[in-house]
């Protein structure tokens, strides 16, 4: 019997993509003969899609932001996982949560492209059987259309998903979409105001929560 839907979103949740993500920003910004950036203050910008990334990044300066957003792109995909790596806990986790019955998904707000090439190269593609990056979405996370889209997909309602994240905009996405939601404490991101129906301090405390759910009818 399928226990339900967990919707996951990609960087902070999954996967730690700081570093790639900041030293591409960098490129970009040496492009435009700016100075480097710490890698915390990149990290402060995550979580609202590339062109948010990007126009943060470039804190105001006269560039081309669409020429711009094309270069994180190119630099970033040239560096995809050269220091990405997996959160502990997250290779082991999936699948045990896929034998349980659980329907797996991604919704983040990262580009396609970037999400399947890291969820390919970490050998994680074949637990979800949806993968919906920003550039495929009607509309960016928080708005809750990505995870309506998925639980449609998936053929559950919404007291049968959940939304696991570690920024404000999944779990906002998942109050509006009518759904509980898990934060990861361990992720790059922040709760702010919102205030989601669980958090966990690791992948291994996640997985083990939702083993031990009982099925949904």
């Amino acid at each position: 019997m399928q226990k339900g839907l967990l919707i996951f979103d990609l960087d902070g949740t999954l996967m730690d993509t700081r570093r790639d993500l900041s030293a591409a920003v960098n490129r970009v910004r040496r492009h435009y003969g700016l100075a480097p950036l710490p890698e915390e203050v990149i990290t402060s910008y995550i979580g609202d899609g590339i062109r948010q990334l990007v126009a943060r990044a470039l804190q105001g300066q006269a560039v081309d932001l669409e020429q711009a957003v094309l270069l994180q792109a190119r630099f970033y995909h040239q560096h995809l996982h050269d220091a990405t790596t997996l959160y502990p806990g997250v290779a082991s986790g999936l699948p045990q949560l896929q034998r349980a019955g659980y329907a797996l998904a991604v919704v983040t707000n990262k580009p396609t492209a970037a999400t399947l090439t890291l969820l390919e190269h970490f050998q994680l593609r074949e637990f979800f059987f949806s993968v919906l990056g920003g550039d495929k979405a009607a509309i960016l996370k928080p708005h809750p259309q990505p995870l309506r889209d998925t639980m449609r997909l998936a053929g559950v309602t919404a007291d049968q998903a959940r939304m696991i994240g570690d920024h404000v905009t999944d779990l906002e996405a998942a109050r509006r979409a009518g759904i509980r939601s898990a934060f990861v404490s361990y992720g790059i991101g922040r709760s702010g105001a919102e205030k989601p129906a669980a958090t966990f301090t690791s992948f291994a405390d996640l997985t083990l929560f939702f083993l031990n759910r009982l099925p949904q009818s």
